[in-house]
């Protein structure tokens, strides 16, 4: 008796895209376990949950993104939150570079406790800073009190708001300019004042050029760090729409009031935003990089 067998057919090659992703797959997979973790902890932890609340956004249409995202309450809390953290970014850049100059160039007393001082916005609890301020800057308070005569009023204002964004976000000038001003030799300035340059000549043609790059990349995280700023904020203003209402504290409103396709579509345009935040961060840090080498 003669047995037959039917051979077998050949496999049939996957899709071009299909082939693609599973070829990348199983080299991801053959990775060191730490490129496997790092990648497993990324994605869960920020890739993931990016790419959900996008894809809420889109599911929304674009007809309906486009009317909450520029609806009259969206535009007045874009206004306040984005144009009050960039002048807060503005103000701390200057005098985050002075204090960052004073700790590097100068020995004083009281000098570590200065230190920790600045570092005082990273370790305390939000809440507690714009209670803190919103104390001080009131009308009865120990600052405030001193302009209300003048009918000035800061607690409760989109000042107030200022005031406590500018708070959150002094940290990152400094700490981002003094390293580089370390690096700086103080023969290079004595060397200008021996030939004839000004203390100003001196700081705008030496010192100014090196340190630029991070001066720019400290506003930038400082101005990212206010813009997405909502507990201290949240204390100090009175969160009065066209007023003083940041955006933050909109898409918490819209949550307390059940409306989370406003809440995710403002959410995603602050998400929008602080990516092309990040970009710009970047491609300051290597134009600084740059011109190190350079």
């Amino acid at each position: 008796m003669t047995t037959t067998t039917t051979p077998i057919p050949p496999t049939q090659p996957l899709p071009g895209s299909r082939a693609k992703s599973q070829n990348w797959l199983s080299k991801l997979w053959h990775l060191h376990w730490t490129w496997r973790v790092t990648w497993g902890y990324l994605a869960v932890m920020l890739l993931i949950p990016t790419v959900l609340m996008l894809l809420k956004a889109i599911q929304e249409g674009p007809g309906k993104f486009w009317e909450v995202a520029t609806s009259p309450i969206a535009l007045s809390t874009y206004d306040v939150t984005f144009v009050t953290a960039f002048i807060a970014a503005v103000i701390n850049g200057l005098f985050g570079t002075l204090i960052a100059w004073v700790l590097i160039r100068y020995t004083f007393p009281g000098k570590r406790f200065l230190e920790g001082v600045i570092d005082l916005p990273f370790a305390l609890p939000t809440a507690v800073a714009g209670l803190t301020l919103a104390t001080v800057y009131s009308n009865n308070g120990w600052i405030g009190s001193m302009f209300a005569p003048f009918g000035i009023q800061i607690s409760f204002t989109r000042l107030g708001v200022g005031i406590a964004m500018v708070f959150i976000s002094l940290p990152f000038v400094v700490r981002t300019v003094q390293p580089v001003l370390g690096e700086i030799e103080k023969e290079l300035e004595e060397a200008a004042w021996c030939l004839g340059a000004s203390q100003w000549q001196t700081f705008w043609r030496v010192l100014l050029p090196p340190i630029l790059p991070a001066i720019l990349t400290g506003i930038a995280l400082g101005f990212s760090r206010a813009v997405g700023e909502y507990g201290s904020t949240v204390i100090i203003s009175s969160n009065i729409p066209f007023k003083d209402l940041i955006a933050p504290v909109l898409v918490f409103q819209n949550l307390e009031a059940y409306d989370y396709t406003g809440a995710t579509i403002i959410g995603t345009v602050m998400l929008l935003l602080s990516l092309l935040l990040l970009f710009v961060i970047n491609f300051i840090q290597a134009w600084g990089q740059r011109y190190v080498i350079k």
